[in-house]
């Protein structure tokens, strides 16, 4: 089974300052770093990491050849990521001594991503097979369409959230991932409740709380709790979650169980600094739910 992921790739650039900018201001930083980043980019990783067979769909600049190099070295296939005349979608971040942050985010290549990009690639798709996709890149409704005629999973993490997003996809969906402020947000907008939208399965990350499958057609419900861990930096962690469930399904894990997984390697990621880079592998997590399990009473 393979997981299709249309997704954005995004660069990272990260400068530590005194103070953020104000208008007019010139400022030396007094660190930087740069990292991949992007939401597809993200749980494209995570997939790979978990140990699923994944395909990114995508784009990039010319400048962009080295965040498909890291993806690669996560295992991630990337022979559908294209080079395209726009620069390579990238956030620019300021992190000011007290840890407040200013971002500014182009999309670049990430929104002109090439039609032939999802039709040469699911030509090859089967009925086994899962599609994956955020709210990042171009082609989302054209995507989940093509996929659902084909009888593929199609998953969405509706992030970052945009109610008019989530409406265009929604008749093409399998199931929709939010976290819970999402899903306030999107029952808000609809004016409607959660088991009222018109998707079979609905996922809804709760936090600290863990996380809940919502199966409408039979009313059920599975719940997972959140691992406590002293968090040190939650950037990624819904990417690092929706990854994993996406693995965890492809591998045929039951529902609970990829719940699971995916919610072990999201407390794992926070207790890391970091996006793409800092998403754990299987053996990790494995490794992480052993040494709890040795340590509990």
């Amino acid at each position: 089974m393979t997981i299709y992921n249309l997704g954005s790739i995004n660069a990272d650039f990260f400068y530590r300052l005194d103070h953020l900018p104000q208008p007019g201001e010139t400022l030396a930083s007094r660190g930087f770093t740069r990292g991949l980043g992007g939401k597809g980019a993200n749980q494209s990783v995570a997939c790979a990491r978990a140990g699923a067979q994944v395909r990114h769909l995508g784009a990039i600049g010319a400048d962009g050849r080295w965040m498909v190099e890291r993806m690669e070295d996560a295992g991630v296939l990337c022979h559908a990521v294209l080079i395209v005349r726009e620069a390579s979608g990238h956030a620019v971040i300021y992190v000011d001594g007290a840890g407040e942050n200013t971002i500014i985010l182009h999309p670049g290549a990430n929104r002109t991503i090439p039609d032939a990009v999802i039709d040469d690639a699911l030509e090859e798709a089967t009925q086994d097979d899962i599609l994956l996709l955020q709210n990042e890149t171009c082609l989302q409704v054209e995507a989940a369409s093509l996929a659902h005629e084909r009888g593929l999973f199609v998953m969405y993490s509706a992030a970052p959230f945009e109610a008019e997003a989530v409406r265009a996809v929604l008749p093409y969906l399998s199931l929709l991932v939010v976290n819970e402020v999402e899903a306030e947000q999107l029952c808000a907008a609809f004016g409607c409740t959660l088991d009222a939208l018109e998707v079979p399965n609905v996922v809804v990350t709760r936090g600290r709380l863990g996380a809940q499958w919502h199966n409408f057609a039979t009313g059920g419900v599975i719940e997972v709790p959140a691992i406590p861990v002293e968090a040190l930096d939650t950037t990624g962690a819904g990417d690092t979650f929706a990854g994993y469930l996406a693995a965890g399904l492809s591998q045929k894990r039951t529902r609970e169980d990829a719940m699971s997984f995916a919610a072990a390697a999201a407390a794992l990621k926070v207790t890391r600094a970091g996006t793409a880079d800092a998403i754990p592998t299987s053996a990790e997590v494995d490794g992480f739910l052993a040494d709890r399990a040795g340590s509990a009473p």
